[in-house]
């Protein structure tokens, strides 16, 4: 482990971002909450991180480690004790001092820190603690603040932690507790369980003293995130996508996100280590995820024991839909909200348009395209008035090539590529 104990700010920022981006387990800050007018920022409900929130707006936020040293040894990790990589840790007042100056450059919206274990869990989640503290009470800052929960940290850390941010996250770095044995030998199922469901707990308990005094202090009011690396071990789709409906289900989780696992340390105990999963496994977990969680699908109707991964050519619900021909197609004008999302090419909002629209008149097929549906996908599985768009045959192979070939042209025809500029770039230029 080489420690460099003379490193200016800007060393360390460029050390400990660049460490930092493998976790991508941060998004929309979920949370809406007006600064009083005392002291610096305020969180916007859109979303605080380097992406797209709901309205297309691009946000940002300070997302680095804390610190890169580590005392864990986990194998697909590039911040692992055995790895030769340049340490660097900030103090509390140097992130205080970096998330205040870019907030006053508008650069940022909040902040993102996460951190390897320096000495020891407690140690390390004790200098977080007391980074938020200096945040919110001597810099006044309102803004919005993710932080990583240290597993095998101390519950009175968690709580302490959990009234300062406004979202916690704890990783479960990958699917199954084999395959963390193996990989992570230094952590454990339950100590990464144990904060999650102890933030799901006091969450709960949060809500109940809000309602008895509206001034009570919060408690991870954006609610709790974690992240799975997919492809480091054996698991199936199956069994990712079944975990992680059971985080949601017993720890009230808001976002699992899904990271496919890259080599940094060429290990031959990863299975994966040649070639790794395709970035398209990713998206197709994405997708599923989202169908679990708005969708009212289950993993058992999305993947089976005979079928247990995703198909790389179909979004999993278009692919649903093809081996379920026998629930098609639904008549616009009489399904109910629930059966209209389960149509490919329908989502949330144009399923409630189509609800709304309905009550004064019956709809057609141009009604459905002014509402926001993707008739290339819809057609092959509704009826408007008691007919189908075009004359279809209701079959499987029939329906997959049309499917595939309207993406095929759409990949041909849908223009230059862009690339998300970082403000980390600019900061180099």
């Amino acid at each position: 482990m080489v420690i460099n104990e003379n490193l200016n700010l800007m060393d360390k920022l460029k050390i400990l971002t660049d460490a930092a981006k493998y976790d991508v387990a941060c998004t929309s800050s979920g949370v809406e909450r007006r600064g009083d007018g005392t002291g610096m920022g305020n969180s916007i409900a859109a979303g605080i991180c380097h992406s797209f929130s709901g309205d297309g707006r691009c946000i940002s936020l300070l997302k680095i480690l804390y610190t890169n040293e580590c005392v864990f040894d986990c194998h697909y990790c590039i911040n692992r004790r055995s790895n030769d990589v340049e340490r660097a840790s900030f103090t509390p007042e140097e992130i205080c001092q970096l998330t205040m100056e870019f907030y006053r450059r508008n650069y940022i919206e909040g902040l993102f820190l996460s951190s390897g274990v320096k000495h020891s869990p407690d140690e390390t989640m004790e200098e977080l603690c007391r980074t938020a503290e200096l945040l919110r009470n001597q810099y006044h800052f309102q803004g919005y603040i993710h932080m990583k929960a240290i597993p095998g940290a101390s519950p009175e850390l968690v709580e302490r932690l959990g009234h300062l941010v406004d979202r916690m996250s704890v990783n479960l770095e990958l699917p199954t507790a084999e395959g963390l044995r193996k990989l992570a030998p230094n952590k454990s199922r339950r100590t990464i369980l144990r904060p999650m469901k102890q933030i799901q707990l006091r969450r709960e308990a949060n809500k109940e003293e809000l309602t008895l005094y509206r001034k009570a202090p919060k408690f991870v009011p954006a609610g709790q995130s974690t992240q799975m690396i997919v492809g480091a071990t054996g698991e199936t789709d199956l069994q990712i996508v079944s975990v992680a409906e059971t985080l949601y289900q017993q720890f009230d989780l808001k976002r699992v996100f899904y990271s496919a696992f890259v080599d940094v340390n060429h290990n031959s105990l990863v299975p994966a280590a040649i070639s790794g999963p395709p970035l398209l496994r990713e998206h197709r977990l994405y997708q599923a995820d989202w169908l679990l969680r708005f969708y009212g699908f289950q993993a058992s109707e999305l993947l089976s024991e005979k079928h247990p991964n995703f198909n790389l050519l179909l979004d999993p619900k278009c692919d649903w839909a093809v081996t379920h021909l026998e629930q098609f197609p639904v008549e616009i004008n009489r399904a109910d909200y629930y059966t209209l999302l389960r149509v490919p090419g329908i989502g949330e909002r144009s399923a409630r348009r189509i609800v709304g629209a309905r009550r004064t008149r019956a709809l057609d097929f141009p009604d459905l395209k002014k509402i926001g549906v993707v008739l290339k996908r819809a057609l092959y599985f509704i009826t408007c008035n008691g007919r189908m768009m075009y004359r279809t045959k209701m079959d499987t192979d029939y329906i997959v090539r049309n499917l595939l070939e309207a993406d095929r042209h759409q990949n041909r025809t849908s223009g230059p590529q862009y690339e998300q500029l970082s403000i980390f770039n600019y900061m180099q230029g």
